[in-house]
C-alpha cells in the first residue's frame, strides 16, 4: 500500500479521489472539485471512511467511520480500527522502495545535507524502540522529546508511536521551567534529547536545561542523551548514552497494534490563561488528516522534495514535516538552522542544492528576508520550486507579493495556509480547486474537504450571506481534529465548544468575500472596539506593512477615555531609513485610506525588534503591559525568543511617554 491511495465509493465523481498517495500518479480529477467539497459536506462518515478504508494500512477494519457531536463528549472516528502509525510511515513504504530517500538533514553546519533511506529510517526508529521498551517505556507511558530538527528527533518520534507510547514533543529553545512544566503536566517516564544542540551557529545547552527541569520532575525515570557535538557533558545516574543503546538493540521491533482513538501525541500550546494547554492527537484521524491535506493543498507528486522549514516542536513540523509527508512516501526536508545563517540567502541556497519543489514557511520568515532586499534569493536557482505555502499567521500583502513575485518568480502556486494545532492540519487554503482557478493574495480562501466554516455573530447566530465577518467556526467534525486537553477534558469543552454550542470555536475573526472566500482577520482577542467599530489589529497591521520603509508592525488596543479603546502602534523599520516622522504620517494616511480614519492608531512607536515566541508569533500581551504601565506583571515570558527584548521595548515606550509629555 502507497500511502493514502484510491477510494471506493466515490468513483462516480469523474474517477471518485484519485492519486491521494503516492502511488495513483493521478492529481483529483479537475471538474470533481465542487462535486467532492458538496460530498464531503454531505456526507462526512462515508467521504472520510473511503479514505481511510483504502488509504491506510490497518491490523484490523473499523466499523464506524464517525460518532460525534461537537461539543458533546468526544469526537471519535474509524471506531474499532487498530493500525499503527510508524507501519504507515515506514514499513509499507520499505517494502516497496527501501532505497527511498525519507528524509534530508539540512544540517546547520551550511551547506552540508544528509539523506537518509526509508529502510535505514526503519533501522533507526526500531532500534530506538527497542531501546525505550529495554529501560521500561511501554504503551500509554509519555515520552518528552527535547531535540532540534534531526533524523534521531524524527525516529524518537516514531519509535513512541511503534510501541504505543505517548510523544510530547518540546521546541528545544523553550527554557528549563517550559520542559518542566511540560513533562509534570503530562507525567513524563522519559526524556530524550542531546548533549547539545547547533543553531545558526552556535551551540544551545541541551542536556544542562534538561538536567535543570528534571531536578523537579519525579515522574522521569531515564534521560536518553545522544551526541550532536562532541563536547562531553555530565551523566548522571538516570542519564542513558542513546547511540551506544541503539548499537546494541536489536534492528527489528514489532509494532503495537493501536485502536484509531488511542493517543498518539499531546503538544502544547498557549492558552489566554498563560497555563499551557496539551493538545491531544489520535492515530488514525490524524494521520490520514496529515496525508491528504499534505497530498493536495501543495500538490505533492512522488519524486518531489518537500521543504517545510517548521521545527518538530511545532504542529506545523508534525503534520508536514514528519507524519503527512512520511504516509505519503515522501521526502521531507529537516531544516536544522537558521533564515540567516550563514547569511540571508541560506533557505534559497538550500533549495538550489537540494532541488527542493513545494517550500511551506511563515510570514515572519519572509518579513525578515524581506528586510534584505531581492538580491539574496536571485542569488540562487529556483527553478526546482512548484508550491509556496505560508503559515502560521494571516502573511500581509507586502510579504505577499515578494514570496510570489520574487522567491517564486511569479510562477509558482502560492498558498496561504490556515490551521490551528488543534485542527491537526490544513483547513482553509486556496488549493485544492480547479486548475487554474483564482489565487487571491493574502487570502486563505477555499475549506478543505469536510470543512464546513461558520461566522457568527456577537449573540451567537450564524452570520448568513457574504460580504460579511464574525467570529470563525467550524460545524461538523474532521479526522484531524484534536479529541481533548490532556488532563482536563472540561476546559476543552469550555475553550472550543461552550461559547457557541454545536461549532468549534477557533477563536480566530474571518471575512467572507462577496465571492465566498474566507480571509482571515486575526485572534478575536486581538480585536479592538474604536468607537463602537469592532476592528482586527491584524487589519491595521496589514494596512501599515504595506509601507515599504516598514517590515512587521503590532497593532494593540489601549482604554482611551473618549474612544473607549484606541490603537497603538509598534513598528519596525528597514535599517537606515531617515524621516521617521514622515514614515509615521505616511502610516496614518495608509490605515485611513485603507480602512477608515477611526482605525489610524493614536500612538506609532519605533522599537528595534518586536517580543516574538520561538515559533514567530508576536506575543502582543507584553505589549498591552508595557502600554498599560503593569511591567511589573507580564506573566510567562519563558516562550519568547529573546526575554531582553521586553526592556528594549520598555524603554522605548518610556522615552516616547516623556517626549509626548513634553510636547503637550
Amino acid at each position: 500500500r502507497g500511502g493514502i491511495r484510491g477510494v471506493r465509493g466515490l468513483e462516480g465523481l469523474r474517477g471518485g479521489i484519485r492519486g491521494v498517495g503516492p502511488r495513483a500518479g493521478a492529481a483529483l480529477p479537475a471538474a470533481g472539485y465542487p462535486e467532492l467539497r458538496e460530498r464531503a459536506a454531505r456526507e462526512p462518515a462515508a467521504f472520510w471512511g473511503a479514505l481511510a478504508r483504502d488509504g491506510l494500512r490497518w491490523d484490523s477494519p473499523y466499523h464506524t467511520a464517525c460518532d460525534s457531536q461537537l461539543g458533546r463528549d468526544r469526537v471519535r472516528w474509524f471506531l474499532g480500527g487498530r493500525l499503527n502509525v510508524s507501519v504507515n510511515c515506514l514499513d509499507q513504504h520499505v517494502h516497496q522502495s527501501p532505497d527511498r530517500v525519507a528524509l534530508i538533514w539540512e544540517k546547520d553546519e551550511p551547506g552540508t545535507e544528509v539523506k537518509i533511506t526509508y529502510r535505514e529510517l526503519l533501522d533507526m526508529t526500531c532500534r530506538l524502540a527497542n531501546t525505550l521498551k529495554k529501560y521500561g517505556v511501554q504503551k500509554g507511558d509519555r515520552v518528552a522529546i527535547y531535540m532540534p530538527v534531526t533524523p534521531l528527533a524524527v525516529a524518537a518520534m516514531l519509535a513512541c508511536a511503534r510501541i504505543g507510547a505517548i510523544h510530547t514533543v518540546v521546541f528545544a529553545g523553550f527554557s528549563a521551567e517550559s520542559l518542566a512544566g511540560r513533562i509534570i503536566d503530562s507525567g513524563c517516564k522519559a526524556v530524550i534529547t542531546y548533549n547539545q544542540g547547533v543553531r545558526g551557529g552556535r551551540v544551545v545547552e541541551l542536556k544542562k536545561t534538561v538536567d535543570e527541569a528534571v531536578k523537579n520532575c519525579p515522574s522521569v525515570k531515564h534521560v536518553f542523551v545522544a551526541q550532536r557535538t562532541d563536547n562531553a557533558v555530565h551523566m548522571g545516574n538516570r542519564d542513558i548514552p542513546l547511540e551506544e543503546e541503539m548499537a546494541k538493540a536489536a534492528p527489528v521491533c514489532a509494532p503495537e497494534s493501536m485502536d484509531s482513538e488511542d493517543m498518539l501525541f499531546m503538544l502544547y500550546t498557549s492558552g489566554s490563561t498563560g497555563q499551557p494547554k496539551g493538545i491531544v492527537h489520535t492515530q488514525a484521524g490524524y494521520l490520514l488528516y496529515a496525508a491528504v491535506t499534505h497530498k493536495h493543498v501543495f500538490d505533492y507528486q512522488q519524486g518531489d522534495v518537500f521543504g517545510c522549514v517548521a521545527d518538530i516542536g511545532w504542529i506545523t513540523g508534525h503534520s508536514y514535516v514528519v507524519y503527512g509527508p512520511l504516509c505519503n512516501g515522501g521526502t521531507s526536508v529537516l531544516f536544522e538552522s537558521t533564515p540567516l545563517y550563514p547569511d540571508p540567502g541560506r533557505y534559497w541556497e538550500t533549495v538550489q542544492r537540494l532541488k527542493i519543489n513545494q517550500f511551506y514557511g511563515a510570514p515572519t520568515a519572509v518579513r525578515l528576508l524581506l528586510k534584505y532586499g531581492d538580491k539574496w534569493v536571485k542569488k540562487y536557482d529556483r527553478s526546482s520550486l512548484k508550491t509556496l505555502g505560508s503559515v502560521g499567521e494571516p502573511i500581509n500583502h507586502e510579504a505577499w507579493h515578494w514570496f510570489y513575485n520574487v522567491v517564486g518568480e511569479s510562477r509558482c502556486t502560492l498558498v496561504d495556509t490556515w490551521w490551528q494545532t488543534e485542527t491537526g492540519g490544513i483547513c482553509i487554503a486556496p488549493r485544492p480547486s480547479e486548475e487554474g482557478a483564482d489565487i487571491i493574495p493574502a487570502m486563505a480562501m477555499r475549506p478543505f474537504f469536510g470543512i464546513i466554516p461558520a461566522l457568527m455573530d456577537e449573540n451567537g447566530r450564524v452570520i448568513e450571506g457574504n460580504d460579511v465577518s464574525g467570529a470563525l467556526c467550524i460545524a461538523q467534525p474532521w479526522p484531524g481534529m484534536a479529541r481533548t486537553i490532556y488532563g482536563d477534558h472540561q476546559r476543552f469543552i469550555d475553550t472550543y465548544f461552550k461559547l457557541y454550542p454545536g461549532y468549534y470555536f477557533t477563536g480566530d475573526g474571518a471575512y467572507r468575500s462577496s465571492e465566498g472566500y474566507y480571509q482571515i482577520t486575526g485572534r478575536m482577542d486581538d480585536v479592538i472596539n474604536i468607537s463602537g467599530h469592532r476592528l482586527g489589529t491584524a487589519e491595521i497591521e496589514d494596512a501599515m506593512d504595506e509601507h515599504p520603509a516598514v517590515p512587521e508592525t503590532a497593532v494593540i488596543g489601549y482604554p482611551h477615555e473618549i474612544k473607549g479603546e484606541g490603537a497603538f502602534a509598534f513598528i519596525v523599520l528597514k535599517e537606515d531609513t531617515a524621516h521617521t516622522e514622515r514614515v509615521k504620517e505616511e502610516l496614518r494616511s495608509i490605515v485611513a485610506s485603507k480602512i477608515a480614519k477611526y482605525a489610524v492608531p493614536d500612538h506609532v512607536l519605533v522599537v528595534k525588534r518586536l517580543p516574538k515566541t520561538r515559533s514567530g508569533k508576536i506575543m502582543r500581551r507584553v505589549l498591552k503591559k508595557i502600554v498599560a504601565d503593569q511591567s511589573s506583571d507580564l506573566g510567562d515570558i519563558t516562550t519568547l525568543d529573546d526575554p531582553s527584548i521586553v526592556a528594549e521595548i520598555q524603554d522605548a515606550y518610556q522615552k516616547y511617554k516623556t517626549e509626548q509629555s513634553a510636547s503637550s
